[in-house]
């Protein structure tokens, strides 16, 4: 398997530093508010990687933090009146349920919280002031970036071009005016903890180095997030790690790239921003997680209803081939197999071949997903009642493996609204021919699949409960 590492710009071969384990780091998000959907593309992109990893038989161990301790969690709370702790148990719900919908929880992922780390925090912290990497100016403590080796080698960014650019008005108290936070002095109204340098909270940046290295380890295999993260933030996340540690932070950084609304870059100030609730009331979340997958994960992507819908669309033809084996294994029957026959097998691997070159070329969904939309078409057009059980259910089965790599194709008995559409269009035609037991009947087992009917002036409008 190849990915692009973003810290040497080149593909690589991935190599584990334990044979047979991978230990993965994703920066999650920060629980003050709901996560929209560039919020959403690393944590479906690197949750699939993690997921393919499995599947060739790794043990992996995966971490997505929770940031539960910044200066938007303060904010908030304070506009509130509440307390820091009731904004993030409130958000880190919201995001369960997000992540749930996104089928982010189908294999167990590690969210540690900032605030449950603060101890380790404190040492990490006391580590590099021994070392003379870190100075207390007053209770607030810096990270000095001249002890860093490299400093910006995962950007690419000069520190020199970055000094000169820096603004003034932040670096008072500063040896340079790029070092950075690891402690902030108490502040009325905020959290704080006591610590060798007085009461205070730990910067940004060290949270997820430490959480990291208690969780994974000195040296990590695998770093993601949002290619926006980059730069400060990872950047920082080295510099200290490595200073501290006197060795590799990550040996591969594994970057996503950016979502555009309706080809524009999405803001809140453009009113195109979009949390994944609000994409929830009307499209269920697997069309966002499929959405996500469509396009190489480097690649910006742009997100439209217009996409959405075709997007829907095609995942409704990937479920509607799948209700077809499903319905041909209860028809078909055992038998042995003809020499073509034998070959129809070999043709299913070929397009799990495809799938499997697709994921090993640095995670390209885009054409993994092709390989799933060929198998189905293949099956559609080959497969029948006279085919033999072996083969209808090696289809399926391969299927299911495959679509269970991406996270999607899991809904059970989940009735399409193409299916929908159909049986309200014969309720309709049953009440127009007075035969009310039909249409009731009908009405009866759209309920029981979890659609509702109501009849209105401008005809038959449906909803899933």
């Amino acid at each position: 398997m190849k990915l692009y590492n973003s810290l040497t710009r080149t593909r690589e071969e991935f190599i584990p530093i334990n044979e047979g384990q991978v230990r993965m780091y994703n920066c999650g998000p920060t629980v003050y508010n709901f996560i929209h959907v560039g919020n959403a593309r690393p944590l479906v992109v690197f949750d699939t990687l993690r997921r393919y990893f499995i599947y060739r038989g790794y043990d992996v161990k995966f971490v997505v933090n929770f940031t539960d301790i910044d200066d938007k969690l303060i904010n908030k709370a304070n506009d509130e009146g509440i307390t820091v702790k009731e904004i993030a148990e409130r958000y880190i719900q919201a995001f369960k349920e997000d992540a749930n919908g996104l089928n982010l929880y189908d294999y167990e992922t590690y969210n540690p919280k900032a605030t449950e780390h603060i101890t380790q925090i404190i040492e990490f912290i006391k580590g590099l002031e021994e070392k003379g990497a870190a100075y207390n100016v007053d209770g607030n403590v810096y990270f000095s970036i001249e002890h860093s080796k490299d400093y910006g080698k995962l950007s690419k960014k000069n520190i020199d071009d970055l000094i000169s650019g820096a603004r003034v008005d932040i670096s008072e108290e500063k040896r340079n005016s790029m070092d950075f936070a690891l402690w902030k002095k108490e502040k009325e109204g905020e959290p704080s903890w006591d610590s060798p340098w007085g009461k205070g909270r730990p910067g940004w940046h060290i949270e997820c180095s430490v959480m990291a290295k208690t969780l994974l380890g000195d040296t990590i295999d695998i770093h993601s997030g949002g290619e926006d993260l980059q730069f400060p933030h990872h950047e920082n996340e080295i510099a200290q790690s490595e200073t501290l540690n006197e060795k590799p932070f990550a040996n591969y950084w594994l970057h996503n790239g950016m979502i555009t609304v309706d080809n524009q870059k999405m803001s809140k100030s453009l009113g195109n921003f979009f949390t994944v609730k609000e994409v929830s009331k009307e499209y269920d979340l697997e069309v966002l997680r499929f959405f996500l997958l469509s396009s190489h994960y480097r690649s910006p992507i742009n997100f439209s209803r217009d996409v959405m819908d075709q997007t829907k669309n095609g995942l409704e033809r990937l479920y509607n081939g799948k209700k077809n084996l499903e319905y041909l294994l209860d028809k078909c029957e055992e038998r042995e197999l003809s020499e073509s026959e034998n070959k129809m097998l070999e043709d299913i691997d070929k397009f799990k071949e495809g799938f499997i070159n697709g994921m090993d070329d640095d995670l390209n969904t885009a054409d993994a997903i092709a390989s799933l939309f060929e198998l189905t078409k293949y099956a559609n057009t080959n497969i029948s009642e006279n085919t033999p059980k072996t083969i209808v259910k090696y289809a399926y089965d391969t299927m299911l493996e495959l679509s269970k790599v991406l996270g999607i194709l899991g809904k059970k008995d989940e009735i399409l609204e193409d299916e929908i559409l159909e049986l309200i269009e014969k309720r309709t035609e049953a009440r127009k021919n007075k035969d009310f037991k039909l249409a009731d009947e009908i009405r009866d087992l759209l309920k029981a699949k979890g659609i509702v009917l109501e009849d209105t002036s401008d005809g038959v409008k449906w909803k899933r409960i």
